[in-house]
């Protein structure tokens, strides 16, 4: 029986991605998403893969979201943290909202969902966690200091994680994009996107599919004795 795996914000953009490379290797998958239910009925509609709509920055919604899912599909084995929103704006003019609505979504989702699924994981014996973290949360971000947070929060997180579970057959990483070729990317006027990819040292934007299989590998057998580890994929962009 094939493990399920849960894709929060898992019906567009690099979650769209995650969703079908894990189906593609043998997963079954879970989508959440959070609003657009046009885009995740087309989403479900092309790809065969079933949505479930709730608010991954509520903790009672997670936890009746996560039930739900394990009642049609099972336990869920493997976790991807994807979710995330932006709300920009330098810190001298941003307002408690736009930091308190992109730390909800961005980070304590990743708590809310994970908690969900961990006691499951340590009884089974097995369990893989794979938070998507961002260039920004390594070397931060002129506009960005809520989100930069969030993405830097979900590293520590990651490594505690880790500690906890690993002799619990269960395994914690995080996955850190630099800047990948989604819609919204592709939708930055071409000047300043000229500017970005000037600077990605092999010369050009990710693709959401590149992501995707660094998701996939964490998520599978062979990649059992990485856990607690951050994998930079950013062409280069920033170096730790």
């Amino acid at each position: 029986m094939a493990r399920v795996a849960l894709v929060t914000g898992g019906t567009r953009g690099i979650g769209h991605a995650i969703s079908i490379g894990l189906r593609d290797a043998g997963y079954t998958v879970a989508a959440n998403y959070g609003g657009n239910d046009e885009a995740a009925q087309k989403f479900k509609d092309e790809t065969g893969i079933p949505v479930f709509k709730f608010d991954v920055s509520s903790y009672d919604a997670v936890s009746q979201g996560v039930s739900n899912i394990e009642a049609e599909l099972g336990a869920v084995d493997i976790l991807v943290n994807n979710a995330g929103i932006t709300k920009d704006g330098t810190l001298h003019k941003m307002t408690p909202e736009q930091w308190t609505q992109v730390i909800e979504t961005n980070l304590n989702s990743a708590f809310f969902c994970t908690r969900a699924v961990i006691e499951g994981m340590r009884s089974r014996g097995f369990g893989r966690v794979i938070n998507i973290s961002s260039i920004n949360g390594q070397k931060g971000q002129l506009g960005q200091a809520n989100y930069a947070a969030a993405k830097a929060g979900l590293i520590g997180f990651t490594k505690s994680l880790a500690q906890e579970n690993a002799k619990k057959g269960i395994t914690a990483n995080v996955v850190a994009p630099g800047y990948i070729g989604t819609e919204m990317v592709r939708a930055v006027p071409e000047d300043v996107l000229d500017k970005i990819v000037g600077q990605i040292p092999v010369g050009r934007l990710g693709e959401p599919d590149e992501i995707a299989r660094c998701v996939a590998f964490l998520a599978s057998e062979e990649s059992s004795f990485i856990t607690g580890s951050t994998l930079s994929a950013n062409g280069g962009q920033y170096m730790i």
